[in-house]
């Protein structure tokens, strides 16, 4: 079995800045790619940045600048840092993963259950 488990959230000011963290954990042979994604209330999940394994990153463009996706494959962590937040940045934040559980299968998307973000104006 594989976990994501996000950590970081809660309640900021605008302007303020958070620190988002998912590790994943389980049978784990390899990670590749690593991501940020947020729903809003009554709002469609949205992407918001990926990195690979070698550390390539990518963002969409209400974030760029602002936020910025990391990760430590010793740890199989992945964050984002969250700085210059808007009451628009409110939202559940998810990470994800595509993880290979074992040898000479395909990664596979595995998600993690949510981190709450409420910035207030």
């Amino acid at each position: 079995q594989v976990q994501l488990v996000e950590s970081g959230g809660g309640l900021v000011q605008a302007g303020g800045s958070l620190r988002l963290s998912c590790a994943a954990s389980g049978s784990i042979v390899s990670i590749s790619d690593m991501g940020w994604h947020r729903q809003a209330p009554g709002k469609q999940r949205e992407w918001l940045a990926t990195i690979t394994r070698g550390g390539t990153t990518n963002y969409v463009d209400s974030v760029k600048g602002r936020f910025t996706i990391a990760r430590e494959n010793a740890k199989n962590t992945v964050y984002l840092q969250m700085n210059s937040l808007k009451p628009e940045d409110t939202a559940d934040y998810y990470c994800n993963a595509d993880i290979a559980v074992r040898r000479m299968v395909l990664a596979a998307p595995y998600w993690g259950r949510g981190t709450q973000v409420t910035v207030s104006s």
